[in-house]
């Protein structure tokens, strides 16, 4: 991997959890709340793409924190909504 690949998945790693914690945080805005179900998508899906550039840049511990934060995410939607 070149240097412009890499720094352009640890730009696209940290894009990603910006906006799954967004997609998160919309969860709980009162505009957005009576369906929540895309937002917690979104989040998955973010989540899941920032563990799997982790992973590919040998971020090991990153990645291991951001699956706890998928698991985190992950039992909150389903406990409250």
């Amino acid at each position: 991997m070149t240097d412009r690949e890499r720094s352009d998945r640890l730009a696209r790693l940290s894009e990603c959890i910006r906006l799954g914690e967004e997609a998160y945080d919309q969860m709980y805005e009162p505009r957005t709340h009576m369906n929540p179900a895309g937002h917690y998508s979104d989040a998955k899906d973010f989540f899941g793409e920032a563990i799997g550039l982790a992973r590919e840049l040998g971020l090991d511990d990153q990645a291991l924190a951001l699956s706890e934060r998928l698991d985190h995410i992950k039992a909150v939607f389903r406990s409250q909504f």
